[in-house]
């Protein structure tokens, strides 16, 4: 894929992130995430690609844009594979909280996932512990696996969690492990991100999340390096059927972090509210400024990029 292609992602969070900031704290987590969706798809169909949405807001009759299979784009260009959240965060969002972003990953087509709106079990690290981890192990011994290759200790190793009810088991043998936890109100995506930067303090994601948020996480470790595997967790059978006819053969498959997202990939961010990565829209007189991050797995580059966006020359849709 053309790597002009990864700048021309950036504006499509840009404008979700944008879009969404106007919505934070104001405890209205629907509409924060109508505004977010609707510019991404406006700056996605102008893109001269012709996408195909594989992860997306839902199944056609339960999102009327970017839904599962919308095709997106201006129909020319290159044929992709395209998985966004365009907040991931919506409550973050509505309470004015940490870590809320607009995610996008664009592949080759037929290269994404294409996960059913269900659970996922994840286990996901940071270059350091590729290789080490195995969902059919139970946590202790993944969290011995992890601080081997690391060569540090269990009690060195720091796991971040989502804070459900479904986690209390897990929880609690971590903390038997000896190992720390940070737990989580929302975001995995971010926090799989995070076991990738020595800086943010974390060493691996545990847990079950979405399935859609797991195929996002893994184009971003595609590109930094890490590595995650992935267990669908159906909650009842209709979920099986619609993962079936989606072409889900084996339900209890793990996936590893090729099969989730494979080839070339690239994955784009920005910042609705401050975070870990990246800061949160700033809104000013005439205008705002965003932050963001842009990376290729092609070429393993990170770029950080810095936005100051003039609404008096071109004012976006809120």
């Amino acid at each position: 894929m053309d790597r002009n292609l990864a700048l021309e992602c950036v504006r499509v969070t840009e404008a979700a992130a944008l879009s969404a900031a106007r919505w934070v704290g104001r405890g209205d987590n629907n509409a924060a995430d109508e505004a977010a969706v609707n510019a991404m798809r406006n700056v996605l169909n102008s893109l001269n690609i012709r996408g195909r949405v594989v992860i997306g807001e839902g199944e056609r009759d339960e999102a009327p844009m970017l839904y599962i299979g919308e095709e997106v784009g201006s129909g020319e260009g290159p044929s992709v594979d395209i998985a966004v959240d365009p907040l991931e965060g919506t409550n973050i969002t509505a309470q004015g909280g940490y870590n809320a972003l607009a995610v996008l990953a664009i592949g080759k087509k037929g290269e994404f996932l294409n996960a059913p709106d269900t659970y996922m079990e994840k286990i996901a690290v940071g270059p350091s512990a590729k290789g080490a981890i195995d969902l059919t192990k139970t946590p202790t011994e993944n969290l011995k696996n992890i601080a081997k290759a690391k060569g540090v200790s269990v009690p060195d190793l720091t796991v971040i969690i989502l804070e459900r009810d479904r986690h209390k088991e897990l929880i609690a043998e971590v903390r038997q492990s000896g190992a720390r936890i940070r737990l989580i109100q929302d975001g995995d995506v971010s926090a799989a991100l995070a076991t990738a930067f020595p800086d943010r303090g974390v060493d691996v994601l545990m847990g079950t999340g979405g399935a859609p948020e797991g195929v996002l996480a893994a184009a971003a470790l595609r590109c930094v390096g890490g590595d995650i595997q992935g267990r669908l967790v159906f909650r009842n059978e209709n979920e099986k059927e619609r993962a079936y006819n989606m072409g889900i053969r084996e339900f209890q498959k793990i996936y590893r972090t090729q099969e989730l997202a494979g080839g070339d990939v690239m994955f784009a961010a920005t910042g609705v509210t401050n975070g870990d990565f990246l800061k949160g829209v700033r809104f000013f007189p005439g205008g705002a400024e965003t932050h963001s991050m842009v990376m290729r797995s092609s070429t393993g580059t990170i770029r950080y990029l810095q936005a100051t966006h003039n609404f008096d020359i071109k004012r976006p849709t809120f």
